[in-house]
């Protein structure tokens, strides 16, 4: 399967072959131990996401066993629109925020890749405004329910470009992939398939938000 990841401020078109991962319907169950709540990359297919968000999803139930999982798909456009990623903000804020409040006992991963690291990154306090297909913050996650963040995963995040990364409170829980030549995540980057491997990256993800949970 050919991929077409269309990102505004470099123009980039890029295709890779990938193999599709069976993912389960991307609709959170009722309370569920973790909740692993996607925002997939500009124009990307799948049911989290085709690159990062099923591939990661596979590996966090074959690394957290005994525990039930559920997932969520953040719900944005994932386009160029300006709006397109403080959109899914929004959505990331009230979907984290009511299972909040229905299940005590829920804990959550944020997983963003490429535009959806963008989402994260904003519903957790740190702007990507400026960055590739950025926005400025709309909505942020209620300091009651940041405990219960239990790991922040983010692949070819676009505000590591500006120099920028995740610092705070979320800084300890939250692993960061930027492949090297990526050029959404490292100024200067200029190898565009950087930015479709990350894949690659699924298992150390699943391994290091299993040392949270």
């Amino acid at each position: 399967m050919r991929i077409r990841l269309c990102l505004a401020a470099l123009s980039l078109v890029g295709g890779a072959g990938l193999t599709t991962l069976s993912a389960p319907t991307a609709t959170a169950a009722t309370c569920s131990d973790i909740d692993v709540v996607a925002a997939r990359g500009t124009f990307e297919p799948g049911t989290l996401g085709a690159i990062v968000g099923d591939p990661v999803y596979s590996a966090l139930q074959q690394k957290l066993t005994g525990r039930n999982l559920s997932s969520y798909k953040v719900n944005y456009p994932a386009d160029l629109s300006l709006t397109s990623a403080a959109q899914g903000n929004a959505d990331l804020v009230n979907h984290v925020s009511g299972q909040a409040a229905a299940c005590p006992n829920q804990r959550f991963i944020l997983v963003g890749y490429s535009q959806g690291a963008n989402v994260v990154d904003n519903s957790i306090g740190i702007s990507s405004d400026g960055a590739v297909v950025g926005s400025p913050i709309v909505a942020t996650l209620p300091a009651a329910v940041a405990p219960r963040v239990a790991a922040v995963l983010l692949f070819g995040n676009p505000i590591r470009a500006l120099g920028k990364s995740v610092t705070g409170p979320y800084q300890s829980r939250t692993i960061d992939f930027c492949a090297k030549g990526d050029p959404i995540c490292e100024n200067g980057g200029g190898d565009v398939l950087a930015h479709l491997g990350y894949t690659a990256d699924a298992g150390a993800a699943a391994d290091f938000a299993a040392t949270k949970v």
